[in-house]
């Protein structure tokens, strides 16, 4: 606002010099006298309060956003980890089972022996402390011999003429195994064609 002095100039109103004030009651001091200046005030005050909010709800959306990011980053970490011990597991019990296999081929052998034979006692229980192993991780056996062919279980590498239904399993060659519910090794087994042809 602008007023003459005794001299006749014009002179901004020394209010302005009060566009710092801070407090209420300066405000309210100001008031009667320069009532648009506290309007002024009040309004400057206001967008920079409005601006200030603004910046602060900015800031916490990044913040959110951020916890957001890193809290999908552990999970996917985590789920990563998991996926990787489980492979390592599962071709772990993979490999196991080729060396089980063949030390099942030496104790039918050693059951040829008397029932006493210290051997052969000897291995049975190891082959059981084996199985219990696999047993404690989740692997089965799959019981093939008599069971329907299953292409999702089995491995069929001959067909033989039988008195077995055709499309049964009649020989198992291989031992199959699970791991929980999914496929660790198919068995490999030979499928029965059904009965010969008689007038062949």
């Amino acid at each position: 606002m602008t007023r003459k002095n005794g001299h006749g100039e014009h002179h901004e109103a020394k209010a302005h010099e009060g566009t710092s004030l801070k407090s209420a009651a300066e405000i309210a001091a100001a008031a009667p006298a320069h009532p648009e200046l506290v309007v002024e005030i009040l309004q400057k005050e206001l967008d920079e309060l409005r601006a200030q909010a603004a910046k602060a709800q900015e800031n916490w959306d990044r913040l959110l956003r951020a916890q957001a990011d890193m809290d999908n980053y552990r999970k996917r970490m985590v789920r990563e980890r998991q996926e990787l011990v489980k492979a390592a597991n599962e071709n772990l019990l993979l490999e196991l089972l080729t060396p089980l296999g063949h030390f099942e081929m030496g104790l039918q052998s050693a059951q040829q022996q008397s029932a006493d034979d210290p051997l052969r006692q000897g291995m049975e229980m190891i082959l059981a402390q084996f199985q219990q192993f696999l047993k404690s991780h989740g692997v089965s056996e799959i019981q093939s011999l008599g069971q329907p062919f299953d292409p999702a279980l089995h491995e069929a590498v001959a067909h033989q003429e039988s008195d077995a239904p055709e499309g049964e399993v009649i020989q198992q060659l291989r031992k199959g195994y699970r791991l929980n519910d999914k496929l660790l090794r198919a068995a490999t087994v030979i499928v029965s064609k059904g009965k010969p042809d008689a007038q062949s």
